[in-house]
């Protein structure tokens, strides 16, 4: 048993040598915090070569490089990764996902040493339909809410069904929305009239040819993100984001205001419960359902009295969300990816900061709904002590310009939460545009960030 034992540690020491000694080119997919977020992580890594981003924005040349292709766009992707020998993709953003830039990529002959982080388009239809992604939940007896999914032929049933049920209720378009799909309604009329605008006036237009409702889930949200390589699965650190533009969670929902990690009433217990009900049955039931997956599996959820019910699937990291957990990940992210892609996860460690991240986003005056362009920021050089994250700005003869709806997130660390805010705050206020607007108070609801 002990000659056992010391061949598989010899076994598992030989194949971290194999991966150490690999260096990568690298190219990240997406223009948000997200991507900029990867790409200074991937950065810090012995093995990156060169890196590169599609299309990237303003703050991602501090990093790589950024080449003028768009996300979807995979022919041109394919003749870049070919020219520029790239052994390392990382999918950021959903689209690609749900439109099938991996089924695209992998059968190419000259791919087949090609690293993707991002899950087949039968993966990624966890997120790119609502009613699949139920059904997987329902057929895996993973926690969730009750539901029924309608179609336009279906529209009078859906319209009795809103009438037979209490509120609130949750109505959801079937496809990408651009995250303006999910809709709360506190009364029959009010569910009505959007089923109505879904399904029969096309207001989201082929994202709601189908629409989930489905019961109204009280309690407290946190995202939960884990890594996986279809088998076997690393837990990353939890995050709490801010969807709401206004203060005290009012008003429009945005591509989110900011977000903080770890989240304190995540304690040990209800992350065990996490991982037993949800996490698990999620990756078995991808094994047990042949659905080929590489990547980042993003779990919504709800906890309701210390029980927690999945609202949705994302199949790739959140954004702000990432750019308050990868400043807790002490791994190299560049060595876990490289395993993941080799199916050999399980012989990485995930070394996570007890540290807190608190991170809070930048938007422009106006948004969610519109705002103007082409503004000048100033301040960006006195910020000392927080990570500073682009999304929307674009570089111009050395002077970064907005060029989004949420311009910039900013990421401090400290030993507690409070800290950690603190930074976040005083580092928003040396940044000016004509304009800019932030939440002030991101991570006050949940108190002590340190858990």
């Amino acid at each position: 048993m002990t000659l056992i034992i010391f061949c598989y540690v010899l076994f598992i020491v030989f194949l971290n040598l194999i991966t150490l000694s690999i260096t990568m080119n690298t190219l990240i997919l997406g223009s948000g915090g997200r991507e900029h977020a990867f790409g200074w992580k991937i950065k810090q890594s012995p093995h990156c070569n060169k890196l590169f981003f599609a299309p990237g924005n303003g703050g991602t040349t501090s990093c790589g490089t950024n080449i003028s292709i768009g996300v979807n766009d995979f022919s041109a992707i394919s003749e870049f990764i070919k020219d520029e020998k790239i052994e390392m993709l990382v999918v950021g953003p959903e689209e690609p996902l749900v439109k099938g830039v991996v089924d695209y990529l992998k059968p190419i002959k000259s791919f087949e040493s090609l690293k993707i982080i991002g899950p087949s388009k039968s993966g990624a239809l966890l997120e790119g339909s609502k009613d699949f992604a139920k059904q997987f939940l329902i057929k895996h007896n993973i926690p969730t809410a009750n539901y029924k999914t309608f179609t336009p032929k279906t529209f009078k049933e859906g319209i009795n069904f809103i009438r037979s049920n209490s509120f609130p209720l949750v109505l959801k378009a079937d496809g990408l929305a651009a995250g303006k799909g999910v809709l709360i309604c506190k009364n029959s009329e009010e569910a009505e009239y959007f089923l109505e605008e879904i399904l029969l006036k096309e207001k989201f237009g082929s994202a709601g040819i189908q629409v989930v409702i489905e019961q109204y889930l009280e309690g407290i949200e946190v995202s939960v993100f884990v890594l996986t390589d279809g088998k076997t699965y690393k837990i990353l650190p939890c995050a709490k984001d801010y969807k709401r533009i206004g203060e005290g969670d009012t008003g429009m929902n945005t591509g989110g205001m900011g977000a903080i990690s770890p989240v304190p009433f995540v304690t040990t217990g209800l992350m065990k419960k996490i991982e037993e009900k949800i996490i698990i049955p999620s990756i078995r039931g991808l094994q047990k359902d042949a659905i080929p997956y590489t990547g980042f599996l993003f779990i919504g959820l709800m906890i309701c009295k210390d029980e927690p019910y999945v609202l949705e699937y994302n199949v790739r990291m959140g954004d702000p969300e990432t750019e308050a957990v990868l400043p807790r990940i002490e791994t190299d992210l560049l060595e876990l990816f490289h395993c993941c892609a080799e199916k050999k996860l399980n012989t990485c460690d995930l070394k996570i900061s007890t540290n807190s991240i608190a991170t809070v986003v930048l938007a422009s005056g106006g948004y969610p709904g519109e705002y103007e362009k082409n503004k000048k920021i100033s301040g960006l050089e006195e910020v000392k002590d927080t990570l500073v994250f682009h999304s929307g700005t674009r570089l111009e003869n050395g002077n970064f310009f907005t060029n989004g709806g949420r311009v910039l997130a900013l990421s401090s660390l400290g030993k507690t939460g409070e800290e950690a805010l603190k930074k976040s705050f005083a580092s928003a206020e040396k940044i000016q545009w004509e304009g800019r607007y932030y939440r002030r108070d991101i991570g006050r609801d949940v108190g002590e960030m340190g858990c």
